[in-house]
């Protein structure tokens, strides 16, 4: 088979699930990662002839993917802030939208001094948080908390292969009665509330980790709450807690960490327009 002829059918077979522009998008993303090619290396080499196992490759790709399985788990990677992560079904795929976050935590800790700063990031899953700060502010020493061993695994792993120092801790936050002084906390915990399972694509809903995902309808900021609690116990003077957040409860969130002794708190939109992102500042 031609690499043109396998081009056909992959897209002719996943078009009815993903419709045609993400099939070929899946199909470019297949091709770099088995074949090391990028799209413009297809295009002047559709003539090529695979080989029986690169075949075998992209047919057991196509049955995952017609099982919506994602294809950031079928290849095992995905790209961050620049860097490239390893993920599995013990981790969330990391999205667009905690990039901005990411963003946001670099720029505020930019425009002060360049003197050390403790962060830590709770949840931290693939650690695409605390290793992509790791990476951009060399001054900061930072920690991930998780409750999963797995997803410490996968993250540890990624640390190493992005040359970054994060110390990651297995802990149940809810659990936790106090924590170090950090200058700053951040934590994209679950927020999707049950009532919300109907918005989520397929593909997310079956195969990534409920725990990571969901919160019950009756108690939606569980985690914020917790975390906010300790956050005013332990941040520094003037430090900064960031959170990612339900996009439907912006308001009830600023209100409850308000509530808590926090002063300075600002709600931020994402690039959909969606209030996604909170920041709050001990004074």
């Amino acid at each position: 088979m031609t690499l043109q002829e396998l081009r056909t059918q992959f897209i002719a077979q996943l078009t009815p699930l993903y419709g045609e522009e993400e099939a070929t998008t899946f199909f470019y993303w297949l091709t770099e990662a088995f074949l090391e090619m990028r799209r413009v290396d297809v295009a002047i080499a559709f003539s090529q002839e695979l080989t029986s196992i690169e075949e075998e490759r992209f047919n057991d790709a196509t049955a995952k993917l017609l099982q919506y399985i994602p294809i950031q788990y079928i290849v095992g990677k995905t790209s961050f802030y620049g860097l490239e992560f390893n993920v599995n079904e013990h981790v969330l795929i990391p999205r667009p939208e905690t990039e901005e976050l990411v963003d946001w935590i670099i720029k505020d800790v930019r425009k002060q001094s360049n003197q050390e700063i403790k962060i830590l990031d709770i949840g931290t899953g693939s650690g695409c948080i605390a290793i992509s700060l790791a990476n951009e502010l060399p001054q900061a020493t930072v920690s991930g908390i998780d409750v999963s061993e797995q997803a410490l695994t996968t993250a540890r792993v990624n640390a190493k292969e992005n040359n970054v120092e994060v110390k990651f801790i297995q802990q149940d936050i809810l659990n936790t009665e106090g924590i170090e002084t950090y200058d700053i906390i951040v934590s994209n915990p679950p927020y999707v509330r049950d009532l919300e399972k109907e918005e989520i694509k397929q593909n997310v809903l079956a195969h990534e980790p409920h725990l990571a995902l969901f919160v019950a309808d009756d108690n939606a900021l569980i985690f914020y709450r917790k975390i906010t609690a300790l956050a005013k116990e332990s941040l520094t003077k003037e430090g900064s807690l960031y959170f990612e957040i339900n996009q439907y409860l912006g308001k009830e969130t600023k209100e409850m960490i308000e509530a808590k002794g926090f002063e300075k708190v600002s709600l931020k939109k994402d690039f959909f327009g969606n209030h996604r992102m909170i920041k709050a500042t001990l004074k």
